[in-house]
């Protein structure tokens, strides 16, 4: 019997009795690479025209936070991930309420 693979790329492998893999077919499927989170924080911290520091300011994370995000280190999830939607879609409104005094 043989044992297949289908890798996160598309290629599919054989797996071969020792655990080493063979390819079975050619090239990998000709797939446009999905923007990755780096570069979704950080268009969407571009379209705000904020510094780093400043952006991080405006949505009260650590500035490490922020290039963490553009680096690919870390991704922004849950939370964080929402408000950035928010950000894209609605910057004005976004930071009018993070901007808003009082509540917390």
């Amino acid at each position: 019997m043989m044992r297949v693979r289908l890798k996160a790329d598309g290629r599919i492998v054989e797996i071969l009795a020792d655990g080493a893999e063979r390819p079975l077919s050619g090239e990998a499927p000709a797939v446009p690479p999905a923007p990755t989170d780096a570069a979704y924080a950080r268009g969407i911290r571009a379209a705000t025209h904020l510094t780093q520091s400043e952006f991080a300011a405006r949505i009260g994370v650590p500035i490490e936070t922020v290039r963490n995000w553009e680096q690919g280190k870390r991704s922004p999830r849950g939370p964080a991930r929402a408000l950035l939607k928010v950000i894209e879609r609605a910057p004005d409104v976004a930071f009018a309420v993070l901007g808003a005094p009082g509540r917390r």
